[in-house]
């Protein structure tokens, strides 16, 4: 599924507000999130988190009234999946901002959907920023994507395996047809230059409309779509976790494959869009 960019700002006042002056040295606090995300005893059904990284953009970020919090990211060059930020006024260090964190957003410190941490003390202020930044995928060309999804498949379908309810013997190798591969490729574009998720096309196209336009002559058509994956391997995984998907995946009348992936690149989270096509020739 899409990802959705979620960005918020909490703030909790100690003292009576005061304007940000000077930034002064934040790293003794980020430090500090990162050895409670090691060891958080004191919050209640916490489990232990990865180490968060320093971004110097979630430190220079300043919040203030009104702030949208991912323009203020993306003016900084940074983009965020998801963002949010801390702000607290009163704490005279780190540890005392330490422990007014520790107390009121102990479940945000130690959520590892985030990442990334920038802290700054400014004047009597504290502001804690934490994201998990939009990772661009590294893909090769969707020919060849197509290819390792193939590779995927057939390696899945030389076991038996039971997708929900539903339980499969092994099933013969899929072998690539370009034309299903073409077909996969026009519906992952579309889906992201418009920007939809769906078998069915705005206008009403279907799996087999578009084999057939792509000039394949079929006795059996059958599609998987997947969004937001990094890698091939990630959409597969994907798949097989949907028992429907599967069942295509291990369906014994498929004979022929296409897949193909495609990235608007006016989509600031570069998300992509997977497609595969079943199929067995007339």
């Amino acid at each position: 599924m899409t990802s959705l960019a979620r960005l918020s700002v909490l703030s909790i006042a100690l003292l009576a507000s005061a304007a940000f002056s000077t930034p002064a040295r934040a790293d003794e606090l980020a430090d500090l999130v990162n050895a409670y995300r090691a060891a958080p005893g004191d919050c209640k059904g916490a489990a232990p988190a990865p180490a968060l990284a320093v971004e110097p953009a979630l430190s220079n970020v300043r919040i203030g009234v009104g702030t949208f919090l991912e323009s203020r990211l993306r003016q900084l060059g940074y983009r965020a999946e998801r963002a949010e930020a801390i702000v607290l006024t009163g704490p005279q260090d780190a540890r005392a901002a330490m422990d007014v964190l520790r107390q009121k957003y102990c479940g945000r410190l130690l959520d590892d959907g985030f990442s990334a941490i920038g802290t700054a003390h400014l004047g009597n202020g504290w502001q804690v920023v934490l994201a998990r930044p939009v990772v661009i995928p590294d893909l090769p060309e969707w020919q060849q994507a197509g290819q390792e999804i193939l590779a995927l498949v057939n390696a899945t379908r030389a076991r038996p395996r039971t997708c929900g309810d539903r339980a499969f013997g092994p099933a013969g190798p899929l072998s690539w047809n370009p034309l299903l591969g073409q077909a996969a490729f026009v519906h992952s574009d579309d889906m992201a230059q418009r920007h939809y998720f769906s078998h069915q096309q705005p206008d009403g196209t279907v799996p087999a409309d578009r084999a057939t336009r792509a000039g394949y002559r079929w006795r059996v058509v059958g599609e998987n779509i997947a969004s937001g994956q990094r890698t091939p391997a990630e959409a597969m995984a994907a798949w097989l976790d949907s028992p429907g998907h599967c069942a295509n995946i291990m369906n014994p009348k498929f004979s022929e494959m296409g897949a193909a992936y495609a990235i608007n690149p006016g989509n600031d989270n570069r998300t992509a869009y997977w497609t595969q096509v079943f199929g067995a020739p007339r």
